[in-house]
């Protein structure tokens, strides 16, 4: 029997974000999107799980350098951590900062670290908006 080898880096951010769609009118935002549509946006602690898969090389004993995992994260989150996503992230110019949208940014930015590796890939990213809310992103 195979087994899957997965390891996973949690981490913290803080961030603001506000859910509007410039397509739509302010009473339409405010009947989908409720308070989270109110100017000024509102903020959260964030967490982030991030699970990359591989195997578990037989000279360190680890499937990534957990100093290395650290280092591909924390670099991402620096666009992240303590930003408006609206005004301070590019790459929601042009998308709702959902928690969705945000699990799959951080997908798309992870990744693009984690496939220059031979070592590992990107499995799973999680990220909670709230102790009883999350979102999984991840590839079938």
């Amino acid at each position: 029997m195979s087994f899957k080898k997965l390891i996973t880096k949690k981490v913290e951010f803080s961030a603001s974000h506000r859910y509007w769609n410039k397509n739509w009118s302010e009473e339409k935002n405010r009947e989908i999107y409720g308070k989270s549509s109110l100017p000024g946006g509102h903020g959260h602690n964030f967490v982030l799980e991030v699970t990359v898969e591989g195997e578990i090389n037989p000279e360190t004993g680890m499937i990534i350098n957990l100093f290395d995992l650290k280092q591909i994260v924390s670099s991402v989150l620096a666009d992240f951590d303590h930003k408006n996503l609206n005004e301070d992230n590019p790459r929601f110019q042009d998308l709702i900062p959902t928690t969705e949208n945000i699990a799959k940014i951080l997908w798309e930015v992870i990744e693009e670290k984690i496939i220059e590796r031979d070592d590992c890939r990107l499995y799973k990213v999680r990220v909670y908006e709230t102790d009883d809310l999350f979102v999984d992103y991840r590839k079938c």
